[in-house]
């Protein structure tokens, strides 16, 4: 069977900022130098050229009514820290390069800019930006958020996706196979008299609102509606990995009734981690997440993700699962950050549960060679997975346990180092006992001897008693003084615990 578990615990998130793919821009950008015996097929390099602007309370207006869309860059300012100041200069020239390729495009005249969110408050607030270190596309009647990698390539690529129509027509065969191909993404496809009509221009509306995150599709020909099974004014919601769509009720449909519609069902239980939108459900990653790591090129990689796929369908309504799928061959550079974070073997699919907080972990056995979990298997471990059964934060309790253990033992070690103390303590207080008893059999034979030889010398007895007396002071002396090292000793027993119990605390 394949429902145990092992488990990782470690202080990495799992989910990494947007800024940590300064090296990743680097990396892209020292391709420049990699020719493939054209300079067409180059990947462009940065020609030295400024192209960002800074945009301040004085310009931003006047810079931005140049461009029929406008990149913004809202970011925090870097200060004096020389790694932020490095950070920014990179993400400053993976802009530049953006900018370089945006302005050979002839469609459309596109800017890229910066504002600091330290000294252009006045600027952010006005343009609406409440997020900072965060791209914003400003288009005509809309503001877009970029929410994928700090790459040049990736940036263009998605600004791209926003320069398109937010809705694409299906004509023809080939068409539809393209649309039937798409799998990661949510995808929604009506069929309408025309352009012209009403329904239809409710339906791209709606589209408008989403754009580019959910694709929309329609399309006027019979022919295509009729493998696609929809009736006219009719639209289909399709589930990313899912083959069955859902039968959007109520046609035909106000822009207001779709927009609910999708808002309402745009959860996803199996969703793609992309590099162009890393988390496209919802911004908030806190928390736990099932996380599954399958490379769809590979063989078992490919046979998992069709597992994958089954339990997503058959799960279609349960609004508590929600799998996150990332293919290892997109993200090269964060295999060894993973493999190590999480403990495992990214040659082989995998799937746990993550917590985002503090990346603990707990993943499914799957080594390499044994046969992959069924359909039923998967169910049952990601059933034990919500109902709580399968947790890693179980890790920091078993770490809470160890602590106790170790105080408890720091404990009992001082309790031994008083006894200890005690022993030693009444050691020193037999030995000074013993010689104040020998002192004074001394001074009474000698006061015997004193009064055998002088019985008559009154004077000799005289400064016998006075030394008797002298020897019962010093006696006394010593006794007040054995009682005095006593109390001490004690006082320094109790002060020794009292240190003892203080550390014990702080360990605590």
């Amino acid at each position: 069977t394949h429902t145990h578990t092992h488990t990782n615990k470690q202080t990495h998130p799992i989910l990494l900022p947007m800024k940590w793919t300064w090296v990743l821009v680097a990396v892209l950008l020292s391709f420049g130098g990699l020719s493939l015996g054209k300079e067409s097929l180059d990947f462009p390099e940065y020609d030295g050229k400024d192209r960002v602007h800074d945009l301040n309370a004085k310009n931003y207006k006047s810079v931005m009514k140049k461009y029929d869309v406008m990149v913004v860059y809202y970011h925090d300012h870097p200060g004096s820290s020389r790694v932020a100041q490095k950070q920014f200069e990179i993400e400053e020239l993976a802009l530049e390069l953006v900018a370089q390729v945006l302005d050979e495009f002839d469609d459309e005249d596109i800017g890229v800019g910066l504002i600091d969110a330290k000294h252009d408050k006045v600027v952010a607030k006005k343009l609406d930006l409440d997020e900072s270190d965060s791209v914003y596309i400003f288009t005509d009647d809309e503001v877009i958020e970029y929410d994928g990698e700090f790459a040049a390539d990736t940036i263009v690529e998605f600004i791209y996706d926003v320069l398109e129509d937010p809705v694409e027509i299906i004509d023809n065969s080939r068409e539809l196979k393209g649309f039937e191909n798409i799998e990661e993404d949510i995808k929604l496809v009506g069929y309408f008299k025309s352009h012209k009509s009403e329904h239809f221009e409710a339906f791209a509306d709606a589209a408008e609102e989403f754009h580019p995150h959910i694709k929309f599709f329609a399309t006027f020909s019979p022919k295509v509606a009729k493998a696609l099974e929809l009736k006219l004014n009719e639209v289909d919601f399709y589930e990313p990995f899912i083959d069955d769509p859902v039968v959007i009720p109520g046609k035909p449909y106000s822009e207001e009734e779709l927009v609910e519609f999708i808002e309402d069902n745009d959860r996803q239980v199996l969703l793609m981690f992309s590099v162009s939108l890393f988390f496209p459900q919802d911004d908030d990653v806190e928390g736990e997440h099932i996380i599954a790591f399958a490379e769809e090129s590979d063989p078992d990689g490919f046979e998992f993700l069709e597992i994958l796929k089954e339990v997503a369908e058959d799960n279609t309504d349960n609004p508590d699962l929600s799998i996150v799928w990332i293919d290892p061959d997109d993200f090269p550079l964060l295999l060894p950050h993973w493999e190590k974070t999480f403990g495992i073997d990214l040659s082989y699919p995998q799937i746990g549960v993550v917590d985002a907080g503090d990346a603990d972990s707990v993943w499914m056995d799957m080594d390499e060679g044994d046969d992959l979990p069924s359909v039923d298997e998967l169910e049952d471990w990601i059933e034990d997975a919500l109902s709580g059964k399968i947790d890693p934060d179980e890790d920091d309790d078993d770490d809470d346990d160890d602590d106790d253990d170790d105080d408890d033992d720091d404990d009992d070690d001082d309790d031994d180092d008083d006894d200890d103390d005690d022993d030693d303590d009444d050691d020193d207080d037999d030995d000074d006992d013993d010689d104040d008893d020998d002192d004074d059999d001394d001074d009474d034979d000698d006061d015997d001897d004193d009064d055998d030889d002088d019985d008559d010398d009154d004077d000799d007895d005289d400064d016998d008693d006075d030394d008797d007396d002298d020897d019962d002071d010093d006696d006394d002396d010593d006794d007040d003084d054995d009682d005095d090292d006593d109390d001490d000793d004690d006082d320094d027993d109790d002060d020794d615990d009292d240190d003892d119990d203080d550390d014990d605390d702080d360990d605590y």
